[in-house]
Formats: C-alpha cells, structure tokens, sequence
C-alpha cells in the first residue's frame, strides 16, 4: 500500500513537471514576461495566491477521488 502511495506521488510530480514546462516550452519570451511579473507581486499576495491555489487543488482532488 505503501509502495502505491509513493508510485503515485512520483506520478503527480512527473505530471506536475510536464504541465510546468508547457509554457516556457510554447511561448518563452511571454513566460519570461510572466515571470518578471510575478516577481513584482508583494509576499502578502504572492502567499494568498498559493493558499487558494492548494486549496482549489486539494478540492478538485477530493471531488475528483470521491
């Protein structure tokens, strides 16, 4: 069980690395605009954004595993 558990966080995290790549790979000089946006964003908001998205991620999981 354990063993499964692992197998598919290692999956999550091969997606994760795909889905990642996709932009820089399809359109780098608007990633890198992008970028240069996001670090302009204060701590305060930069950390809210992240709490939604885990939040938006954990739901989707929970209703996705049912």
């Amino acid at each position: 069980m354990a063993r499964l558990m692992w197998l598919d966080l290692a999956r999550a995290f091969c997606l994760m690395l795909v889905l990642e790549g996709v932009m820089p790979f399809l359109a780098p000089s608007r990633w890198r605009n992008i970028a240069g946006l996001l670090a302009q964003i204060d701590d305060r908001n930069m950390r809210m954004m992240g709490l939604v998205s885990m939040l938006l991620g954990a739901g989707a999981l929970y209703f996705i595993n049912g």
